[in-house]
């Protein structure tokens, strides 16, 4: 299959460790790399997760995730694609894995030596590194330090923040984490400067959307850690954008979740923005339906 033909995400619950497809929020080619080829393992259990389930013998390989990365990139280059980032994400939570650190470097390393092999191609000029985390791992003090210096050195971290009320974090992330507890620590991680996005998936669960109390506790929330981050990284502070997006893809849990009218997101996404002029922040705000 070319890079061309890939659509969704599904070759992860094949066993494969790396697998090119095209992100809404990446605007084109995104290369994920999955840590978890033989079974999902996370820390949350979200209704709206795209994740099948599956069970393969097929373990994590170094050495394959090097040699599929590669391949991948060289190939997306042959076909003059830009390939807007290398995104950690998979079946689970990338931090939960005790071979995150080295294949984080290892996909580090991989993009600067075929920028370099190539003369500055321009299929690799804004290549990001990117990883999409729940935050859990940030409850690791060690894995508190290693994302904070790996987004203070060029890591994007998009840092999901589904909920801001006990009730709603229950019903869209259902984990056994406190939620007073991960957003103390994620409050800790604003207040230390290092960049990152925050990610709210907006859906409806069991026909509900998420109600007022929610709402405006969301709005809030995110204004306090953008003011948190900006009060320790100045002027426009670390938080690089809050993203807000829809249930776009079929999930195993289906119907109890499902997509919001558009016009929801846009209205989070307006009283987000009132919210953070208001208190002089700058923030961009996107929509991803």
């Amino acid at each position: 299959m070319t890079i061309g033909a890939v659509a969704d995400h599904r070759s992860r619950e094949g066993g494969a460790i790396i697998y090119p497809v095209y992100s809404r929020r990446s605007a084109g080619l995104s290369i994920g790399v999955n840590l978890f080829p033989d079974t999902k393992i996370c820390s949350f259990d979200c209704p709206y997760c795209e994740v099948f389930p599956f069970k393969t013998d097929l373990g994590f390989s170094l050495k394959t995730m090097k040699a599929a990365l590669r391949s991948a990139m060289l190939e997306a280059m042959e076909q003059n694609i830009p390939i807007r980032d290398i995104c950690f994400s998979g079946n689970g939570e990338p931090t939960m894995s005790v071979h995150f650190a080295e294949a984080l470097e290892a996909a580090k390393n991989i993009r600067s030596e075929l920028y370099l092999e190539h003369r500055g191609s321009l299929q690799l000029a804004e290549t990001k590194i990117v990883l999409i985390t729940n935050g859990t791992g940030l409850l690791d003090p060690l894995m508190f330090d290693l994302l904070k210096n790996a987004a203070n050195n060029g890591l994007y971290l998009w840092l999901k923040l589904d909920a801001a009320t006990e009730d709603w974090y229950k019903t869209m992330d259902k984990s056994d984490i406190a939620h007073e507890t991960l957003l103390s620590r994620i409050g800790e991680f604003a207040a230390s400067g290092a960049p990152f996005t925050i990610q709210t998936m907006v859906c409806m669960v069991k026909g509900q959307l998420p109600p007022e109390k929610e709402k405006t506790a969301w709005v809030r929330l995110v204004t306090e850690l953008a003011a948190a981050s900006a009060a320790a990284h100045g002027a426009r502070g670390g938080i690089r954008a809050v993203q807000i997006y829809g249930k776009a893809r079929p999930a195993p849990e289906d119907p109890l979740a499902e997509a919001a009218p558009a016009a929801i997101l846009e209205e989070r996404a307006e009283q987000l923005r009132a919210a953070l002029a208001e208190a002089a922040l700058s923030v961009p705000v996107e929509v991803y339906q």
